[in-house]
């Protein structure tokens, strides 16, 4: 009796129903109705995202590297990552403010400044090769006390807003920022200059993040350091864990710098949520800083502060990512070597094309191989790093996805185009069960 009611009412979307066992009933979608929605599709795709019903203000803080030397394959998971999720908010309809909190300051600036000083080295070829002259520096740092208690000293000029000692860390940021923005550019990344948000934009306020601190009778001296002490961390032998807030020397530390953002992004960006897209081996550090601020104040029950962690790029001897002469790899170079792979193997399944159209299509699915090959994983789990599966054309790999995706749009391209010039599936010919299967 239901079954034929169902079928005497008139419904655009249904073709039949039919009885499919005791209590079930198939319902049939009518052909019409779902070529009308995949044509709607088919011009405007963004009708598959469903918008937030109550859109926040999200802050994603990603990728952050240390300036004063080029961007390296540890920063690649935090970049993309975070650029994929703050693509992901944005597309739902949230205000998503994108943070880039680079490294900008501390000892490593007073050792380059020092180093570029007292060398025969010019500014202009210290910064042609910032990489090895940042190598050499550090060499000397570590080899010679004297020297690097004046790089010590030159951080204090440099803090103190000495003209000269500024120009010089000036320089070498600016140098740093081209580099990073080459790679953000090779990969897609939709960060630019204007999401920075730097270490030493927080400098102002640093002085008075202690001062809160000690406003709430949390910091403490602890052997000529100034800490706070929470309850629920301790160690393994039983003793608390301190959570260093300013040197024995007056310096400050990450934490502090962290809680001034905090605090910045609660009260400034009125943020409803702030994502840290960091390393899980910080995991302890982000869970002491977003506990002292919640109980100092820096943040307070509007905003939720949410770290976002991941695994570690491993090598093929499962150890992380490394040179065979076991130095840090360079993530320009990473990408580099991506694309070049992809030529050579591009130029060896269609030899026939021009070279440039090779090179066209090899920048393509060598950059979108390493992407595709680290999105593709689990975000929490290390993984193991493989050229050879990575540009496979068979299984999860990006150059099967690209190369289905140029096959179905060549099918598409096959298609009757209406006035417009959007492609349409035809009224004229009834779908056929895989396209029906495929649309549901």
């Amino acid at each position: 009796e239901l079954l034929a009611r169902l079928n005497a009412a008139a419904n655009p979307l249904v073709s039949h129903y039919e009885l499919a066992g005791p209590g079930f009933i198939n319902i049939h979608l009518a052909g019409d109705a779902l070529r009308d929605r995949a044509n709607q599709l088919l011009v405007e795709p963004s009708l598959l995202v469903l918008p937030t019903e109550s859109p926040q203000t999200i802050v994603v803080d990603y990728s952050s590297p240390n300036l004063a030397k080029e961007m390296h394959v540890g920063h690649l998971r935090g970049t993309i990552i975070g650029d994929s999720i703050a693509r992901i908010l944005e597309r739902q309809g949230n205000r998503v403010i994108r943070q880039n909190h680079v490294g900008d300051w501390g000892t490593q600036f007073g050792m380059l400044i020092t180093f570029m000083r007292e060398s025969s080295a010019e500014a202009g070829m210290a910064l042609a090769d910032l990489e090895g002259f940042y190598r050499a520096a550090k060499q000397r740092f570590d080899a010679d006390s004297e020297f690097a208690d004046r790089a010590r000293e030159s951080v204090v000029k440099l803090q103190g807003g000495d003209p000269e000692y500024l120009e010089a860390w000036q320089a070498f940021i600016s140098t740093s920022l081209t580099h990073c923005q080459a790679v953000y550019d090779k990969l897609n990344v939709t960060l630019s200059m204007t999401d920075l948000k730097a270490e030493s934009f927080y400098n102002p306020q640093l002085e008075g993040v202690v001062m809160r601190l000690e406003n709430t009778g949390l910091l403490k001296d602890s052997d000529g350091a100034r800490c706070v002490f929470l309850d629920e961390f301790v160690g393994k032998d039983g003793e608390p864990l301190p959570v260093i807030i300013q040197k024995t020397d007056g310096g400050y530390l990450y934490a502090t710098t962290d809680l001034a953002a905090v605090d910045y992004r609660c009260h400034e960006l009125k943020a409803d949520r702030a994502l840290y897209v960091v390393d899980a081996r910080q995991s302890l550090h982000f869970q002491q800083v977003f506990a002292v601020a919640t109980a100092a104040g820096f943040s307070n029950e509007a905003i939720s502060l949410e770290h976002i962690s991941y695994g570690t790029m491993m090598g093929s001897d499962g150890k992380p990512f490394k040179t065979r002469s076991g130095d840090v790899v360079k993530l320009v170079d990473l990408l580099d070597e991506a694309v070049t792979r992809a030529f050579d193997l591009v130029s060896s399944k269609n030899p026939d094309l021009e070279e440039t159209e090779r090179r066209h299509i090899a920048q393509a699915v060598g950059i979108a191989a390493v992407k595709y090959a680290d999105l593709s994983k689990n975000r929490t789990s290390d993984y193991l790093f493989d050229w050879s599966s990575m540009l496979s054309f068979e299984g999860n790999t990006a150059p099967y996805l690209m190369y289905a995706y140029a096959r179905i749009k060549t099918l598409l391209a096959k298609q009757a185009v209406d006035t417009d010039g959007n492609i349409r599936f035809p009224e004229s010919v009834a779908l056929a069960p895989e396209e029906k299967a495929l649309l549901l």
